[in-house]
């Protein structure tokens, strides 16, 4: 459906739920296209479980921008994105992000190209690539991850892809303790968020791990 078609109770939840995370409710209208996009798209490439709009206001748009106040200006490499979660709501929230969306399976890194094509992402590019293989060492402040392994797994293939200083921001559900506690060494969290996702009801925490000093 045209982003203009969906019906007011979405785009009023979508509303109160940007106002709830301190996000202009300018931010709708890209949203919404994006949503309509991968709705289209996923009739036919199947990309992500979830179908329903409502469920993907929260689950996909709503959930994605939680994160945002924690992250810094500059690159940020998007792990297995997939349909482009959280890299394409962060990409259109932040302007001032550059979002490397990495996604090794075709059919995702097409729809991925075309939806920064449609929503004129200046400030997003498309790696078609496994993360491990992603030959760009040190050159992002931070990478993501919002459902791709647990702690020490998601290191273990994007780590290198951090530059001094860098952050892995990792999206977690309940408080992971036992991922944290399997870190690798010469890695630590650094911080642990818990994160208020407008609408749903289940844990959310953002676990921040750096290069240990």
């Amino acid at each position: 459906m045209p982003a203009s078609d969906f019906p007011e109770p979405l785009r009023q939840r979508l509303d109160e739920g940007l106002d709830a995370l301190g996000l202009d409710r300018a931010l709708a209208v890209p949203l919404l296209d994006y949503l309509a996009l991968l709705l289209r798209w996923n009739r036919t490439y199947n990309l992500t479980a979830i179908r329903d709009p409502d469920e993907m206001v929260t689950r996909h748009l709503l959930d994605s921008l939680a994160m945002h106040p924690y992250l810094r200006p500059g690159a940020l490499a998007d792990l297995g994105t997939g349909p482009g979660l959280p890299g394409i709501p962060l990409a259109i929230a932040l302007p001032q992000v550059h979002v490397t969306l990495v996604e090794s399976n075709g059919k995702k890194a097409r729809f991925l190209r075309e939806a920064v094509r449609q929503l004129r992402l200046g400030n997003a590019r498309v790696a078609e690539s496994r993360a491990e293989a992603l030959d760009e060492p040190g050159a992002y402040a931070q990478v993501t991850a919002r459902a791709l392994d647990t702690l020490a797994g998601i290191i273990a293939v994007g780590g290198h892809l951090l530059a001094p200083g860098g952050r892995l921001l990792a999206m977690k559900g309940i408080h992971p303790a036992s991922e944290i506690a399997a870190l690798p060494a010469g890695w630590a969290a650094l911080a642990l968020h818990p994160l208020a996702v407008p609408g749903l009801e289940a844990e959310r925490h953002l676990v921040e791990v750096g290069r240990a000093a």
